[in-house]
């Protein structure tokens, strides 16, 4: 008899459960048998999906945190993905459900960060362990734009402390060999947090080339770094901790791959890459593939003739650049130079123009602006000079750049030999957004022949790429 109202209760239970979490959340595969602690103790094995419908359900009713009653026995198992022995991770593990790519709309490949008040995690649970969580009483919540599980009933995630976390967190015998997700930048989504990525054909961004990791004046709690595709140009951050132990490492200069969790930044503005050591980030190829650079330095002599010039005062605002010689082309996404005025803040320049990418939900925004061609070999002492501003650029970017054998066809522009100006200062990220910045007076004089400038932006319509740039008060002058 009393075995028969253990059953009851059990199935009574479990049907509550059910009942309240909705039809795909928390089901009930059959218990690993490998856990050291005894599945069969911890109540119901449920799977990664559940856990983020359950806080999306959360969100969705207005809260900003899920709670799992203590009455729901309930325990997910994954692979620890993360390690702290370098430093770059503290008091946290990242565990992702797969220990591949495979996935399906049952069962998606999925990660999560569990919040933990301890350090040395890596000591117990080492890359690649499963592990079962037991999740009786836990929350689950956003920390630092991640789904995160802890303990808590405030509006946020708070640590696991130390005299429980074995109790919830305990090993299997299995130690798995992780194979990371080969993607592309622009193809992560936020399904892809929380979990172990590659990327190939990456380099540091020229301009970090001799930077550490995490070592620089700025730095402060992390250090970021832009990482780019040498495919297609889309860039990513790379956050490393100012506690690592690699952070006073020099970045490595060539190009490769590499392996990574991907994640938010300790703030939620942007996405970022952490690695849990520098050893996975495999840039062993001596080649790069910076764009060529012309460096004809700066002058102090200004030109008493004017070549060129645009104050874009006569454009339309949020209408594309058009007229006075300009070419505006769209090189992939939907998106274009385009004129703007604003008094808020980041004010315009009367009307200026500007390109942005955010909310146009292309996964690439790349648009040149380009003058009309000069004969430098008819003006001498040629100098160019204009203004940029940014909004939060994030891993967006623009670049100054001249070409000599461009002829003037759209379709022929990718072929033709472009290289940046490099004298030219342009808006950094690190910048405030509220003041306009002078390129300073950028000597032509290195050039010869029929020459294009040009303004080149590369971005997304991702949030961490959707940054705005700002370009006014260009001007072409010569001497004789």
């Amino acid at each position: 008899m009393m075995n028969r109202i253990i059953k009851y209760v059990a199935v009574l239970s479990f049907l509550v459960v059910l009942s309240c979490v909705g039809t795909d959340d928390f089901s009930v595969p059959t218990p690993n048998k490998s856990n050291n602690n005894s599945s069969s103790n911890q109540g119901h094995l449920t799977t990664f999906k559940a856990i983020h419908n359950r806080y999306q359900q959360a969100v969705n009713n207005g809260k900003s945190i899920a709670k799992i009653s203590n009455d729901e026995l309930l325990y997910i198992e994954g692979y620890v993905i993360s390690s702290d022995a370098s430093g770059n991770f503290f008091e946290e593990l990242i565990i992702q459900n797969k220990t591949d790519a495979s996935s399906t709309d049952l069962d998606p490949r999925l990660g999560l960060k569990i919040s933990i008040n301890v350090s040395s995690l890596s000591d117990i649970y080492e890359f690649g362990r499963k592990i079962s969580v037991k999740l009786s009483g836990l929350t689950i919540g956003k920390s630092n734009g991640v789904i995160t599980i802890g303990t808590g009933n405030a509006a946020q995630v708070s640590q696991i402390q130390a005299a429980n976390f074995r109790d919830i967190i305990t090993k299997t015998d299995e130690v798995a060999n992780m194979t990371p997700k080969l993607s592309r930048i622009q193809d992560l989504t936020a399904s892809d947090y929380n979990t172990l990525i590659k990327l190939n054909d990456m380099q540091f961004n020229r301009f970090d080339l001799g930077a550490t990791f995490a070592s620089e004046s700025i730095d402060q709690f992390d250090g970021f770094r832009i990482l780019e595709s040498c495919k297609t140009g889309v860039s990513i951050w790379l956050e490393t901790s100012v506690f690592s132990s690699f952070k006073g490492l020099t970045v490595p200069q060539g190009m490769g791959d590499i392996t990574a969790i991907f994640s938010r930044d300790f703030r939620d503005k942007f996405n970022v890459l952490i690695v849990n050591n520098n050893l996975d980030i495999n840039f062993n190829q001596a080649s790069r593939c910076d764009p060529l650079e012309i460096n004809c330095g700066e002058t102090a002599v200004l030109g008493n003739n004017n070549l060129f010039s645009e104050n874009f005062e006569s454009q339309k605002n949020n209408k594309i650049i058009v007229g006075n010689g300009w070419t505006n082309y769209i090189e992939a996404g939907t998106q274009g130079w385009e004129g703007f005025s604003s008094t808020s803040s980041n004010a315009s320049l009367g009307r200026s123009a500007r390109f942005q990418s955010a909310s146009s939900g292309d996964p690439s925004n790349i648009g040149w602006l380009i003058t009309p061609p000069f004969n430098l070999d008819q003006h001498k002492g040629a100098t160019l000079r204009f203004k940029t501003s940014s909004s939060l650029a994030d891993g967006s970017f623009m670049e100054v750049l001249c070409s000599q054998d461009w002829d003037g066809v759209e379709a022929h522009i990718n072929r033709a030999t472009w290289q940046v100006l490099s004298a030219a200062y342009i808006v950094k990220d690190t910048d405030s957004f509220v003041p306009w910045f002078n390129s300073g007076l950028v000597d032509l004089s290195c050039l010869s022949g029929t020459v294009h400038i040009a303004f080149k932006y590369t971005g997304s319509g991702q949030t961490a790429f959707d940054g705005v740039y700002e370009l006014d008060e260009v001007y072409i002058d010569y001497v004789n």
